[in-house]
Parts: C-alpha cells; sequence; structure tokens
C-alpha cells in the first residue's frame, strides 16, 4: 500500500517520530484535532460549493 509515494516503513518512521516528538499522550489529541479540521474544511467545500450553484441558478432567471 503506497500513500504518496510512501510505502509502509516510510509511514511508520514518520509516526515513530511524532512519538517522540510530541510523546504518546498527545497524539490522540492532535488526531482529533486535525480530524476536526478536515471536516470543517469539506464543510467549507460543501458551502462554496453551495453557494455557487444558488449563484448559477439566480443568473439563469
Amino acid at each position: 500500500m503506497r500513500i504518496l509515494g510512501m510505502g509502509m516503513p516510510e509511514i511508520l518512521l514518520i509516526l515513530f517520530i511524532c512519538a517522540l516528538i510530541f510523546g504518546a499522550n498527545k497524539l490522540p489529541e492532535i488526531a482529533h484535532s486535525i480530524g476536526r479540521s478536515i471536516k470543517e474544511l469539506k464543510k467549507g467545500f460543501k458551502e462554496i460549493d453551495t453557494d455557487e450553484g444558488k449563484a448559477e441558478d439566480n443568473l439563469k432567471q
């Protein structure tokens, strides 16, 4: 399995380095924050698409 051109050993190395830098206790909190950020980003994109659709409808009328 390759993600962004990296294999499993590279991903594990990055996770290990993150654990060393931030500590094992902080990693779940960081992951949760990243998840919330991604959710908000998707929500923003969805709102932009909706706004563009409404603008196109208004132009057609």
